[in-house]
């Protein structure tokens, strides 16, 4: 069965149908449209979707929403934007799902992947998720529009970077559940405080339909706020965390060269397996993801084999074995961002890496704001513990990391990904462990593909950067 018909779509989306078509899929990038797809062409600031209508076609489009006239099989609006909501409004509306949000300043869209792997395992093919990062005012409606209706566990991922955004988005995806991972100074520079940071991100319990349950971080310092801002919308309030407190915690916790082996209380359950990636964030993400397969009436047996068996992710925790002269490096690509939080936990695990020696590539954090320098000199304690050998600091803003860490580690402060490589370059040898992470908008991730690549092997470009 087709995800949408044209008269299923104008009638979501008040519009005029022009040619009947069926479509199996929905973007609204004309890069990313398959065979089948319906193309929405959104209207921006720097550009205009109806440009790319023929190039949608020709790269199979079924169909597309406009708001201008075109030859091929459309449905015409007035406001292709509005109508990209209607139609996530529509999905949501038209199936039974139980339905997930998940936001919070670090660990979202990894404890989205945990959770849709979780419950895909004992429904497979019954699980939807927003892919990628899709948590923004056009990610959500596009990822709530590709939901089938046959859905039975929808998993939606829902960021922001000012108050407000959160209570739109979860007012489009109205979740059974809601889970806030965490509360850190991500996205600063737009708040007065993290008790600032922390309202935001309550903001998901106002979209929670009858009878939901809000999961919340026990150890977090903003426990209190979190539970005051999801009573008045909450049926149920669970909690998760390391403390005796938390409805879902950790009875012990053993660190393995992958992974962590843990033992887990829950409400009437106790689970031993193993959490196949690394680091104790990751084990606080398994918590949050026990906590919502409980709530959603999943298979909680089903779910921890699947935390075993999920690998990490790109840009988020993948090892990649990387060639240079004379053998190999290990590469932890934690290149998509940063913030003090998980700059913090990916140095701890860093520091339990057994290796020759510990390099760490790190780009400036963005977004955080008159206390940037603070919060990148505060990073010198978290290296120092890690036991890096060399530390390769990226960005103008590092420079206040770097002048802490004079003298204490092997230091080089270059401007730009480029100088990251070329340093790398200079000092990486086999049997190191290379840590990169940094704020997306640096572009390590650049770097990563040209080490995996084979860059400091061969001393030329593997990849464009």
């Amino acid at each position: 069965m087709s995800l949408w018909t044209a008269f299923e779509i104008a009638e979501a989306v008040d519009g005029e149908v022009q040619g009947a078509f069926c479509a199996n899929g929905v973007t609204f990038d004309s890069r990313e449209v398959g065979p089948g797809d319906l193309f929405i062409a959104l209207k921006g600031e720097a550009t205009d979707g109806h440009r790319f209508i023929a190039s949608a076609f020709d790269n199979g489009a079924a169909g597309a929403i406009v708001s201008e006239p075109v030859e091929q099989p459309h449905v015409r609006v007035a406001d292709t934007m509005e109508a990209l909501n209607a139609l996530g409004r529509a999905a949501r509306a038209r199936t039974a799902a139980k339905i997930v949000g998940v936001t919070g300043s670090v660990g979202k869209t990894g404890t989205k992947e945990a959770l849709w792997a979780a419950l895909d395992r004992a429904a497979p093919g019954e699980a939807h998720r927003s892919v990628k990062s899709y948590n923004n005012h056009t990610g959500v409606p596009l990822s709530l529009a590709r939901m089938p209706a046959a859905t039975r566990y929808g998993i939606f991922e829902m960021g922001m970077n000012h108050a407000g955004e959160l209570t739109q988005l979860t007012g489009l995806v109205r979740p059974h559940v809601a889970i806030v991972t965490a509360i850190a100074p991500a996205h600063a520079a737009y708040f007065a405080d993290e008790a600032a940071i922390a309202d935001a991100k309550g903001e998901i319990f106002k979209g929670l339909e009858p009878g939901g349950v809000a999961i919340i971080p026990e150890d977090s310092p903003h426990r209190d706020r979190l539970i005051a801002a999801a009573k008045p919308y909450a049926e149920r309030i669970m909690t998760f965390g390391r403390n005796e407190r938390a409805d879902v915690r950790v009875h012990e916790e053993i660190p393995l060269e992958i992974g962590t082996l843990v033992s887990i209380h829950l409400p009437k359950a106790e689970l031993t397996f193993t959490i196949g990636q690394s680091g104790a964030h990751w084990v606080s993400n398994g918590l949050a993801v026990l906590a919502a397969v409980q709530a959603v009436g999943g298979d909680l047996a089903a779910a921890a084999v699947a935390l075993s068996d999920m690998k990490e992710l790109a840009g988020r925790g993948a090892r990649v074995k990387a060639e240079v002269e004379g053998g190999e490096i290990l590469l932890i690509d934690e290149s998509y961002n940063a913030n003090p939080a998980s700059m913090t936990a990916t140095l701890k695990q860093l520091g339990r890496e057994k290796c020759d020696r510990r390099i760490a590539v790190l780009g400036e954090m963005r977004e955080l704001g008159n206390q940037s320098a603070r919060y990148h000199a505060d990073l010198a304690e978290p290296v120092i513990e890690a036991h890096v050998d060399a530390a390769i600091l990226v960005g103008r803003e590092m420079g206040a990391l770097a002048h802490r860490l004079y003298g204490e580690v092997e230091l080089r402060h270059v401007p730009d990904s480029a100088g990251a490589l070329k340093a790398l370059e200079e000092i990486a040898a086999p049997g190191d462990v290379v840590l990169v992470k940094g704020s997306n908008a640096i572009g390590l991730a650049g770097l990563v593909r040209e080490v995996a690549g084979g860059r400091l092997a061969h001393g030329k470009s593997a990849c464009s950067m």
